[in-house]
């Protein structure tokens, strides 16, 4: 197998590692429940006025779990990118865009560093690690797989030359 130029693993890894340092990061205390409540509850009262407590706490919640979809979404398609960029294709592979095997190491990267963040949430005071994160999380990484799957089939299909009517 040929090994990648250093530049080419940089492109492709580069924002795959910046987005685990962030998921990193909100993982910590700097991101639970009572210091994302800080700026939150002013951003929503400034932007929908006074807020009773409980719809507060109930968007704030929804606020998180978004993040959690999101992020991990936004992770599974880096990962798709970055072994997309480095692993050998195939021929099929290289016209489709796609290939299973990058499509499954990216959920499964997804899916693994969901259940190590939650891990690691167990440990600090401030947090809770949670298995519904990890599948929720897990859902949206494969989500987007789904999504990748069939914006480059269709784009595929538009692409090819009409076949002519009888």
């Amino acid at each position: 197998m040929a090994t990648l130029p250093p530049n080419r693993l940089l492109y492709a890894w580069l924002p795959a590692v910046l987005w685990l340092g962030l998921i990193a990061l909100e993982s910590t205390d700097l991101f639970s429940s009572s210091q994302t409540s800080r700026f939150l509850l002013p951003l929503l009262t400034w932007m929908f006025g006074h807020l009773n407590m409980e719809h507060f706490w109930f968007w704030h919640h929804m606020l998180r779990k978004i993040g959690h979809v999101v992020g991990y979404g936004i992770l599974s398609l880096l990962l798709f990118r970055a072994w997309r960029g480095t692993l050998p294709a195939t021929a099929a592979e290289i016209l489709a865009r796609w290939s299973f095997r990058w499509a499954a190491m990216a959920w499964l990267g997804s899916a693994v560093i969901a259940s190590l963040d939650e891990w690691h949430q167990t440990f600090l005071p401030s947090r809770t690690g949670a298995a519904s994160d990890v599948i929720l999380d897990s859902t949206a990484a494969l989500a987007v797989q789904v999504l990748i799957f069939g914006w480059l089939h269709f784009r595929r299909r538009s692409r090819e030359p009409a076949v002519a009517q009888q």
